[in-house]
């Protein structure tokens, strides 16, 4: 059986912050292996030449209220950010800096900070005071996330996903195939079962 699904977010979408957290609820009770693959969205969109549905009126009042009804429904606790939308790039190349024991903890941090906190992660010193509740080298961490490397790395990943046929986030791929949306998460885990 392949368990292994390729998971590809971005800290700005709210409907990543709600498959992220059935994603933890998930791994609870089976033994399916979600690879966290980061991308910027923003880039995505645009290699795409897609408008983001926040910069949409309509779509944008709708996704509010989208989001608000599914985690209610799931019993997730959310709020929609005031900030939103906020530039992610730091966020983003942030998940390719740290070492493994640290990463989860700044996925699950990070996450929660914008989408149930409601807090501004363009404030630095509010970004800062969270990579310090997790233990992160703070000098370190915005030394690495201006090494070209990183930049380098983010935009592979970014290319990455654009070229598996990937325009949104959340995104999954198992087999070969992509699921968009956190609502097709029952049919990656039925796709596994069979």
């Amino acid at each position: 059986m392949n368990n292994k699904v390729d998971f590809f977010y971005d800290f700005s979408s709210p409907y990543t912050f709600i498959a992220h957290k059935r994603i933890k609820e998930i791994k609870k009770n089976t033994n399916i292996d979600f690879l966290y693959k980061p991308m910027l969205l923003g880039g995505l969109h645009k290699l795409a030449g897609i408008t983001a549905n926040a910069f949409i009126g309509h779509k944008n009042d709708f996704m509010i209220q989208d989001c608000i009804m599914v985690s209610k429904k799931l019993g997730i606790n959310f709020y929609f950010n005031d900030k939103f939308p906020i530039n992610s790039l730091y966020l983003m190349r942030g998940t390719l800096v740290l070492e493994e024991n640290l990463l989860e903890k700044y996925i699950d941090i990070f996450f929660e900070s914008y989408w149930q906190l409601n807090l501004d992660l363009s404030d630095r010193k509010i970004f800062e005071k969270k990579l310090n509740e997790i233990g992160v080298d703070i000098d370190k961490f915005f030394k690495d996330i201006e090494n070209q490397a990183i930049k380098d790395k983010l935009k592979e990943m970014t290319n990455e996903a654009f070229t598996k046929k990937i325009f949104g986030a959340p995104s999954f791929i198992h087999k070969d195939k992509v699921y968009w949306g956190q609502d097709r998460l029952d049919y990656v885990i039925d796709d596994i079962s069979k």
